[in-house]
């Protein structure tokens, strides 16, 4: 979806946006399923939304992949901004309506220590692989996209059964905490999932051919409650004010955009 008003809000920001919305006085409560990665940047932006229109925004973060089976089995939503794969499959099942689809932001996976911690040698894949070896254990999550992608390179590099003994799988949203609590010393996510914890400091991003974006995806419900105040958030994400903080978390705006 080419997101409507964009030369409005590019402008004017959220005030030019919800004017030509004709925003109804008429609350409404928005439920929405979106990624871990954007929770550093939506700590910042909802309340700015909910205050400029008067919605309510009630947010689950997470793995694209566990919404997306959530989703399948009946569970009720009306915005979701998860990997852009999911929402494409959504969209072939009828779960998300076409013509909402808006890439919002992209993330480059990273890698992360403890603050205060020396930060290991990830320059190449070869000194990825041996600080990996060489850390008594890390974290990240499997059972997301960007972890599916990377339990594949680990076996393709000859790896993965090595790993196995160090590796200490957890949600997505738990992955940076995990790190931050002394649980693991080193941890593999997106950057802006990372960031969102305190007492975690970026290494880098994944080096050479493991280098991975993932983009967030927004799609609204096609049984959606509110579809209206859902399309109005996707089009706040949209307006220079919204942009600043986006960047700020760690994250990029999507190619073409």
């Amino acid at each position: 979806m080419r997101i409507a008003l964009r030369a409005a809000a590019a402008k004017f920001g959220l005030i030019a946006v919800l004017a030509a919305q004709g925003v109804v006085a008429t609350a409404a409560e928005v439920k929405v399923m979106a990624g871990a990665a954007m929770r550093g940047a939506f700590g910042e932006l909802v309340p700015q939304f909910e205050r400029a229109t008067g919605h309510k925004i009630v947010i689950e973060y997470g793995a694209g992949t566990t919404f997306r089976k959530q989703i399948e089995a009946g569970e009720a939503f009306d915005l979701v901004i998860i990997d852009a794969s999911e929402v494409d499959e959504l969209i072939k099942q009828g779960k998300i309506a076409g013509d909402t689809r808006a890439d919002i932001v992209r993330a480059a996976i990273g890698v992360a220590v403890r603050e205060g911690t020396p930060k290991p040698d990830i320059s190449s894949v070869d000194a990825f692989e041996k600080t990996l070896l060489s850390v008594g254990s890390f974290t990240y999550a499997p059972d997301a996209l960007y972890g599916r992608h990377l339990s594949q390179a680990f076996d393709r590099l000859g790896i993965g059964e090595q790993l196995k003994t160090k590796t200490k799988p957890n949600p997505l949203a738990r992955v940076a905490p995990a790190l931050a609590a002394g649980e693991v010393d080193l941890a593999i996510a997106g950057i802006p999932t990372l960031l969102s914890t305190k007492g975690v400091q970026i290494v880098g991003v994944l080096p050479g051919e493991l280098e991975n974006w993932l983009v967030n995806t927004a799609g609204v419900s096609a049984a959606a409650k509110e579809p209206d105040a859902a399309k109005t958030f996707i089009k706040y994400l949209a307006t220079p004010e919204a942009i600043t903080v986006i960047k700020a978390k760690g994250m990029e705006l999507p190619l073409g955009r």
